[in-house]
C-alpha cells in the first residue's frame, strides 16, 4: 500500500516551500521557489500574483521529485497574511499587482480614519489597530484607484483574496472562494465574537460584500483539487492558516501561555489565550490563532515588520555580505557593537508603537565603526525589538513567558538566539524542523482528514536550548539604549 502523504504549503514573502510530509509529520520532500519582490516607489511593496503561483507549482515539482511515491491525500495551505489580491471571476485572471503586507501607501486612510473617531470600532471588533499592515484598507486603495473596478465589485465580477484565498481558486479550478477564520481576522473587516464578516466596517471602507470570500474552519473540508498536475481530482484541501498561526500550531503551542516567534521577513510573536480573545492594552493585536473540530482558539499577537529582512538589506543594500549566512560569523568577529543601534523602521514601526512614517535609523557611529559593528547591530535590533512585544504581551496576558519557542530562518542564526535570550531573560527553544509554518498547516490538514489528532502530536524534539548568561543590569542598559534610539526615529 502506498504511503499517504500530506502536501504542505508554505507561501510566504520571500519564497514558496512546499513540504511532503508523512503520517508521522517527517519530511519526504521538500521544494523552495524564491518570489521576486517589486518596490516600485518608497513605501510600495508589491508582488506578481502571477509569479506567487508559479513559485507553488516549481516547489511542489522539486518536493514530488524527492519523494515520488505515495498518495497525496490532503492538502495544507499557510501564506503571508495580509498581502491582498483581487482578480476576476470570469477568468481567474490578477487585476493588479497584489499589495504586500508591507506596503505602507494606505497611511493616509488610516490616519483619516482614526481622526474620524472610528479606530475604537475596529479594535472592539477586530481587535486590530487602523494601520496600512491590514488588507481592509488595500482592498479600498485598489476599489478607488483602479478604473471601473468599484462597479465590477458590486456588480460580482471581482474577486479579493489574502494569498490563501488565491492560490485555493486556482488549485480548485476557480471553483472555491474562501479563507479561513486565521486569515480573515487579518483583515479589518472580520468580527472575533461573530466569526462573520462585519457589514458595519465594510461600509465604513466602502467593500462590496459580494468580493469578500466565504469564511471556514482552519481545519477540515475547505475545498477539493480540480485540473492541477500531479494532484487527483478531489483531493481534499484540508488545512488553511495564517502562516504565524499555523506556525504557532506547528510548535505545539496548544495551550494557554504557550508562545513562539517566528524569525522570518519580520518577527511575529503570538501567545495562546486560550478559547476567548483577550483585549489588548498595550497596543498589541488579539487574533484568531485557528479554529478546529475541538474549537477555537485564540492568540495576542506582537509584529515586528523587519527582522529577516534587515540581513537581506545589509546584503542587497549596503553590500557589506555576500550571502545571508554569512552575517552571523562577521557580528561574531567583535564583542559587541562599539555602540551602534539599529532601528529597522524599514517599513515603519509595528507594535507597539504602530507608527508607519517611522523611518530606519543606525546611531552611534564613529570613525571606529566597521561593517562588522553593524552586522552584530542587526542582529541585535532583531532581538531588541522583540522584548519590547514581550513585555507588552505579558502585561496584557497577566503571564510571565519563561520560555520562548522559535523558527523561521533566522532561527537557525545562534548568535542571534543567544542574544534573545539574554536580552529577554527567559529560555529559547528551537526544535529540529525550523520549518513550523509548513508543518503546523499539514497537521491542520493531517487532523481536518482525521489522520491524527492534536493530543498525539508531540512538537518536534529540541536540538538547541539557549539560556540567559546576561545580568538584570546589563540588560537594562541595552534596553534603555534600543528605547532612546527609537525615539530618533
Amino acid at each position: 500500500m502506498s504511503r499517504p502523504l500530506i502536501l504542505a504549503i508554505d507561501q510566504g514573502t520571500t519564497g514558496s516551500t512546499v513540504l511532503l510530509l508523512d503520517e508521522r509529520m517527517s519530511i519526504r520532500g521538500k521544494g523552495y521557489c524564491e518570489l521576486p519582490q517589486s518596490y516600485p516607489a518608497p513605501g510600495l511593496v508589491e508582488h506578481d500574483p502571477e509569479e506567487i503561483w508559479r513559485t507553488v507549482l516549481a516547489a511542489f515539482a522539486a518536493a514530488r521529485a524527492q519523494a515520488p511515491g505515495g498518495d497525496i491525500v490532503g492538502v495544507g495551505i499557510a501564506n503571508q497574511r495580509e498581502t491582498t489580491v483581487l482578480w476576476e471571476r470570469a477568468t481567474g485572471r490578477p487585476l493588479a499587482p497584489a499589495i504586500v503586507w508591507q506596503d505602507r501607501r494606505t497611511a493616509d486612510r488610516c490616519q483619516a480614519l482614526r481622526e474620524a473617531g472610528h479606530e475604537p470600532a475596529f479594535q472592539r471588533s477586530t481587535g486590530l489597530v487602523l494601520d496600512p499592515y491590514f488588507s481592509g484598507t488595500k482592498i479600498a486603495w485598489l476599489l478607488e484607484n483602479l478604473p471601473g473596478l468599484r462597479s465590477r465589485a458590486r456588480d460580482g465580477e471581482i474577486a479579493f483574496g489574502t494569498v490563501d484565498s488565491f492560490l485555493v481558486w486556482r488549485l480548485s479550478g476557480g471553483k472555491s472562494h474562501v479563507t479561513d477564520v486565521s486569515n480573515a481576522s487579518r483583515t479589518l473587516l472580520f468580527d472575533l465574537g461573530t466569526l462573520n464578516w462585519n457589514p458595519e466596517l465594510c461600509r465604513l471602507l466602502d467593500i462590496p460584500a459580494q468580493i469578500l470570500p466565504r469564511v471556514g474552519p482552519s481545519s477540515g473540508s475547505l475545498a477539493s483539487i480540480a485540473g492541477i498536475d500531479g494532484l487527483a481530482d478531489g483531493t481534499p484541501i484540508a488545512g488553511i492558516a495564517g502562516d504565524q498561526h499555523a506556525a504557532l500550531y506547528g510548535q505545539g503551542c496548544f495551550s494557554r501561555g504557550d508562545a513562539k516567534c517566528t524569525f522570518g521577513t519580520g518577527s511575529f510573536l503570538l501567545m495562546n489565550v486560550g478559547e476567548k480573545p483577550v483585549p489588548s492594552s498595550r497596543r498589541l493585536l488579539a487574533t484568531l490563532a485557528w479554529q478546529t473540530g475541538r474549537g477555537t482558539s485564540y492568540a495576542l499577537e506582537g509584529s515586528a515588520f523587519v527582522a529577516g529582512a534587515l540581513v537581506q538589506w545589509l546584503r542587497e543594500g549596503l553590500g557589506i555580505i555576500k550571502t545571508s549566512a554569512e552575517v552571523e560569523g562577521l557580528a561574531a568577529s567583535v564583542p559587541d557593537t562599539g555602540g551602534v543601534t539599529i532601528v529597522p523602521a524599514l517599513a515603519g514601526l509595528g507594535a507597539p508603537h504602530w507608527r508607519p512614517e517611522a523611518r530606519g535609523l543606525i546611531c552611534g557611529i564613529s570613525r571606529g565603526t566597521t561593517k562588522a559593528h553593524i552586522a552584530r547591530a542587526a542582529l541585535e535590533a532583531m532581538a531588541m525589538q522583540n522584548v519590547e512585544l514581550v513585555r507588552a504581551m505579558e502585561s496584557d496576558a497577566g503571564r510571565s513567558i519563561t520560555a520562548l519557542r522559535v523558527d523561521g530562518g533566522a532561527a537557525n542564526n545562534d548568535l542571534l538566539m543567544q542574544m534573545q535570550a539574554d536580552f529577554l531573560g527567559a529560555e529559547i527553544i528551537r526544535p529540529a524542523v525550523v520549518e513550523s509554518t509548513a508543518l503546523g498547516v499539514g497537521l491542520l490538514a493531517a487532523h481536518g482528514l482525521g489522520l491524527s489528532s492534536p493530543e498525539n502530536t508531540q512538537p518536534a524534539a529540541n536540538v538547541a536550548t539557549f539560556q540567559p548568561r546576561m545580568g538584570p543590569a546589563e540588560r537594562e542598559q541595552v534596553m534603555a539604549r534600543w528605547h532612546a534610539a527609537v525615539t530618533k526615529t
